[in-house]
């Protein structure tokens, strides 16, 4: 048996009968649990809670939903103008959420939630229509396989299951390990297509601290067990910068190893990035100092913020660094006058003269209430 065979049996199985060794121990807000059906919480296998990560108002979608756990408990924090997707391959796992929608539609006073088929590393393509359409066009021969690419590949165009830039925070647990070597780039790039915009990532994941070794990667038992397809946990934040996410980071990261097979420890730990606005470099004047504790820090796109320095960045840089992840540790100059904006992404080490800046609105971000702004 391969591995992919392997976890589609294991999860099928899941469905129907709880898998302890499927999942780590996670504190999940019990408030949240208490709305949801017993049969749900038993049988859903994860390592994290990527929930907390949800808004009021947010477009969600979680990779992987299996039993949909996460994903009611997200229904409850968007609200009634917010609305949930869970995405599955598994037809044992998606009748399990399926089964409950009517119910959890009544608790929550809308239809929040819904659950499509799909790969994870190829969300554009509705395997359920796939489906249906090998079902009229059935594949017998090579003629007929190719007829299918060209299927899908016309269906992905034309009719995205997962449209682009169409959600604000995609979150999963526990199942990016599960996706092929081969795929996880792939798998990755589909996030960043789909989320809109500033929209965020949130996943909850087992990652290795060292690489896993091919006997233990051919292992079907390790692999749908969510242990031997795992990132190791410097590659993990690697791929998603260099598909052009920001501010990757281990929110959490568990101290103590879930399991240590052969020496490698495999730990559950939840990666937070956000996707940058998609508007060009205007440069307006704008200031921004970098409060530290340390000398100077590097972003993603090369720009260098010594400690205590009036740093030139563009507007686009500025409203990130003042209103996104990182606003505690900028303090926000707008120029004194705006001109005419020039299309411009300053150099690294580039400064801003503070006579541009005198009389200018001071926009610093507090973490607390002690008065500091």
């Amino acid at each position: 048996m391969n591995v992919q065979s392997a976890v589609h049996e294991r999860y099928s199985q899941g469905a129907k009968d709880v898998q302890p060794s499927l999942c780590c121990p996670v504190s999940y807000d019990q408030t949240l649990m208490a709305l949801l059906p017993e049969e749900i919480v038993t049988k859903d296998y994860g390592c994290g809670d990527p929930s907390r990560y949800v808004r009021e108002g947010d477009v969600v979608l979680d990779l992987g939903s299996g039993g949909g756990k996460v994903c009611y408990m997200a229904a409850q924090l968007v609200g009634q103008h917010g609305r949930v997707i869970g995405v599955d391959m598994n037809d044992d796992m998606l009748s399990l959420a399926r089964k409950y929608q009517a119910e959890m539609a009544d608790k929550l006073g809308s239809q929040r939630v819904e659950f499509r088929k799909a790969y994870i590393q190829d969300l554009a393509l509705d395997v359920t229509a796939m489906e249906q359409w090998l079902v009229e066009h059935p594949a017998r021969n090579a003629h007929d396989l190719a007829a299918l690419e060209a299927w899908k590949t016309a269906q992905r165009r034309s009719a995205p299951l997962i449209a682009d830039h169409s959600v604000d925070l995609v979150i999963s647990n526990c199942v990016l390990n599960l996706v092929s070597d081969a795929e996880k780039q792939q798998l990755v790039r589909e996030i960043f297509r789909v989320l809109k915009p500033g929209g965020r990532v949130a996943i909850s994941d087992i990652i290795s601290d060292e690489p896993v070794p091919p006997a233990m990667k051919d292992d079907p038992h390790l692999w749908s067990g969510c242990l031997s397809g795992a990132f190791q946990e410097q590659e993990f934040l690697q791929v998603f910068a260099e598909t052009g996410f920001l501010c990757a980071n281990y929110d959490k990261w568990d101290a103590q190893p879930w399991q240590v097979i052969e020496g490698i420890e495999f730990r559950s730990a939840t990666l937070t990035a956000v996707k940058g606005a998609d508007r060009s470099c205007l440069d307006y004047g704008h200031a921004v100092i970098y409060r530290g504790p340390f000398a100077s820090i590097t972003d993603d796109e090369g720009h260098v913020f010594p400690r205590g320095e009036r740093m030139a960045v563009c507007e686009r840089t500025y409203t990130f660094l003042t209103s996104g992840p990182l606003q505690d540790h900028f303090i926000g100059i707008a120029p004194a006058v705006i001109n005419e904006p020039v299309p411009w992404c300053a150099p690294a080490g580039t400064r801003r003269p503070a006579a541009q800046s005198k009389g200018a609105k001071h926009e610093a971000a507090c973490s607390n209430d002690s008065g500091c702004c």
